[in-house]
């Protein structure tokens, strides 16, 4: 190369953003304090904490950090693998979420339309306005705004789950009626309350598309991922992969237990669009790599850079996202952390500043869980996601908690 052409390169690479290739999570982490990082997660089995645990970290260009550690079953104490596989309950929103964003690019909807006018059954919606928790009678009222896309993607539709919410809770008692099928708990738009809402835009994806879920997920989302082992469903080749779910005992300590009902070996039908997916740490990071990414991922355009940033954006206006009153002890305790200040975007939790903001997530950061203690986040600032796997029940246990705070600050020191 002569001397001009070197000078003009040196030009054109002074002229690149510094962004491109300049941040701290571009960098795989260093030996150290990978060792760091998986020391904590040993120690928080040590603590039964967790009976294990797979811990993955991404950027937009691959994997910095990953680690199994613990066992995927007490009982049986087989050692966990980093190809585990996790019921990631409510891990499945978000991947709903991205659905509903890629039908309103196809032009299919707009997140001002009203529910009803793509499903039956919410029109004259009515709120609870009185309850008599001894007998379960209740008054209601019409709803005094109609119920629309933007608030099932924020959970401030006002339905409900049973477990978070008392009142939803005895109302289930001795029926088979699903949550939506409920009075509201509160008018659309006016709180934000943990429900079912994902669960109702699974059935507008169904509806719209003509196609179940894990068929049109597969087709459209997990398969140009690459993510071979997200499903509904566990083909029976790949059930010894799976971690077994463990719950406290009355002495504290964790231990497993058997399902409530056998692992699906093929697709259930109907499937949930807020629950019941099936994932492993790598998979999972593809799909944060993708949002990382502005939607994309190698060749494969999920959705647009304009999507992306729609759904990290504040869509509650001054509500914040509230603590949940548990219904179910046993199923969950108060959650989730953030609340009072964080803000709710399009199928995320969106993270405020806070006086950690140095050790934990950035504030903008985009997160949700799972009920068996599934966590991730995805920092927009430092450019890195991390996904942390458990199996243990209730929601938001101590040692789950104390678990991810450890892992996320240690992840955030390696990038200082």
């Amino acid at each position: 190369m002569d001397r001009r052409a070197i000078t003009l390169a040196l030009l054109l690479a002074c002229a690149l953003p510094a962004h491109a290739d300049s941040p701290a999570s571009a960098k795989p982490f260093s030996a150290q304090a990978s060792s760091a990082i998986t020391k904590q997660l040993e120690q928080a089995v040590q603590r039964d904490d967790t009976p294990g645990v797979v811990a993955l970290v991404v950027n937009r260009d691959g994997v910095v950090y990953e680690a199994a550690v613990g066992t995927q079953d007490a009982a049986r104490k087989t050692p966990m693998r980093t190809d585990a596989l996790f019921n990631i309950a409510s891990m499945t929103k978000p991947v709903t979420s991205v659905a509903i964003m890629m039908l309103l690019e196809q032009g299919k909807l707009t997140l001002d339309d009203p529910v009803s006018r793509h499903l039956p059954g919410f029109d004259n919606l009515k709120v609870i306005t009185r309850f008599n928790e001894a007998d379960g009678t209740y008054e209601t009222r019409p709803a005094s705004s109609v119920m629309t896309i933007r608030h099932l993607l924020t959970h401030t539709s006002g339905i409900a789950y049973g477990f978070t919410s008392p009142t939803l809770t005895r109302l289930q008692q001795g029926t088979t009626k699903a949550e939506w099928e409920f009075p509201l708990v509160h008018d659309p738009g006016t709180r934000w309350t943990y429900g079912a809402s994902t669960r109702v835009l699974g059935n507008i994806v169904e509806k719209i598309t003509g196609t179940p879920l894990e068929a049109w997920y597969q087709q459209h989302i997990f398969k140009p991922l690459g993510m071979v082992d997200t499903s509904f469903a566990v083909p029976v080749g790949k059930q010894p992969r799976l971690a077994a779910v463990h719950a406290r005992a009355d002495g504290g300590a964790l231990q497993s237990r058997p399902p409530n009902q056998p692992v699906p070996a093929t697709p259930p039908v109907p499937s949930r669009g807020d629950g019941g997916l099936y994932s492993t740490a790598h998979d999972y990071g593809l799909f944060i790599r993708m949002l990382l990414n502005g939607g994309q991922l190698g060749t494969a355009r999920i959705l647009s850079e304009k999507s992306v940033r729609l759904m990290g954006e504040n869509h509650i206006g001054t509500v914040v996202v509230d603590t949940q009153v548990i219904g179910a002890p046993a199923l969950s305790k108060p959650f989730p952390l953030g609340a009072g200040r964080d803000k709710f975007g399009l199928g995320f939790q969106v993270a405020a500043q806070s006086k950690d903001a140095q050790t934990y997530r950035r504030a903008g950061s985009l997160s949700w869980a799972g009920l068996y203690n599934t966590q991730f986040w995805i920092d927009p600032q430092t450019r890195i996601g991390g996904v942390l796997l458990m199996q243990t029940l209730p929601f938001y246990d101590d040692g789950a908690i104390r678990t991810l705070q450890e892992f996320e600050a240690g992840v955030y020191k390696a990038l200082r």
